[in-house]
C-alpha cells in the first residue's frame, strides 16, 4: 500500500517525480534498451530510460525521427 512513483529520464523540472502523499520515487532511467522496431507500421518499443536522442541516434539511416513533443500511446 505505499505508492511508486517511477521516473524514466528527463529534467525533472515540472514536478513530475515526487511523491507528495507519500510513497517511493523510483528511478528507471538505466532501463534503455530499444527493443523492437517495425519499419513497416512506424513503431518502436523502448524501455523508459530510452531518451529521445538515443531513439533519433537508433532511428538514422532509416528514414525516421523521433521529433519533440510527439506522444505515442
Amino acid at each position: 500500500r505505499v505508492p511508486m512513483v517511477p521516473f524514466g529520464t528527463g529534467t525533472g523540472l515540472e514536478g513530475g517525480v515526487n511523491a507528495v502523499q507519500g510513497g517511493v520515487c523510483f528511478d528507471l532511467s538505466r532501463m534503455d534498451a530499444i527493443a523492437e522496431l517495425s519499419l513497416e507500421d512506424f513503431s518502436v518499443t523502448v524501455e523508459p530510460g530510452v531518451t529521445r536522442k538515443a531513439l533519433n541516434k537508433h532511428l538514422r539511416g532509416t528514414g525516421l525521427w523521433f521529433p519533440v513533443g510527439t506522444v505515442g500511446i
